[in-house]
């Protein structure tokens, strides 16, 4: 099983697996003029629903959907508009149903987050969690953290 790394053993975006991006929006912003902090678990998505969702290879079998079940999210300092934030994305562990991700946030090269998420892949008829399928486990564990 893979140690979860904490924010000092991940000190860049290079580090994760898996990298993108997303545009820091004036709609962003709060009354303190910085980004406010629902902004970031929608960042988060984004380095998420990249590759769960992506249209060549989706991860979710036919019929199911992923849910969060869990969320820890860790607020190091502020973003700032304009500009753009870097997502990475790692996988900590794949379970039977159920993928754990640790993911950071970037923004002029400074961790500004970071994230531990649970997902459960359920069956979107019956509500309940549903097997991962071979290929999905495959693609997540190729992007598991060692």
């Amino acid at each position: 099983m893979a140690t979860l790394p904490t924010a000092n053993q991940i000190k860049d975006l290079a580090d994760f697996p898996l990298h993108t991006f997303d545009k820091v929006r004036y709609a962003d912003t709060d009354r303190q003029g910085h980004v406010n902090n629902a902004a970031f678990a929608t960042f988060l998505e984004t380095g998420r629903v990249e590759f769960l969702y992506a249209p060549q290879s989706p991860l979710a079998a036919d019929g199911a959907a992923f849910v969060i079940v869990n969320l820890n999210l860790n607020l190091l300092a502020e973003i700032n508009w304009p500009g753009q934030v870097e997502i990475g994305t790692a996988v900590t562990k794949v379970g039977n149903s159920s993928v754990s991700l640790y993911q950071g946030l970037f923004q002029d090269g400074r961790c500004v987050a970071t994230a531990e998420t649970v997902i459960v892949q359920k069956n979107e008829q019956t509500r309940k969690s549903q097997p991962l399928t071979d290929t999905a486990k495959a693609f997540l564990t190729r992007h598991q953290l060692t």
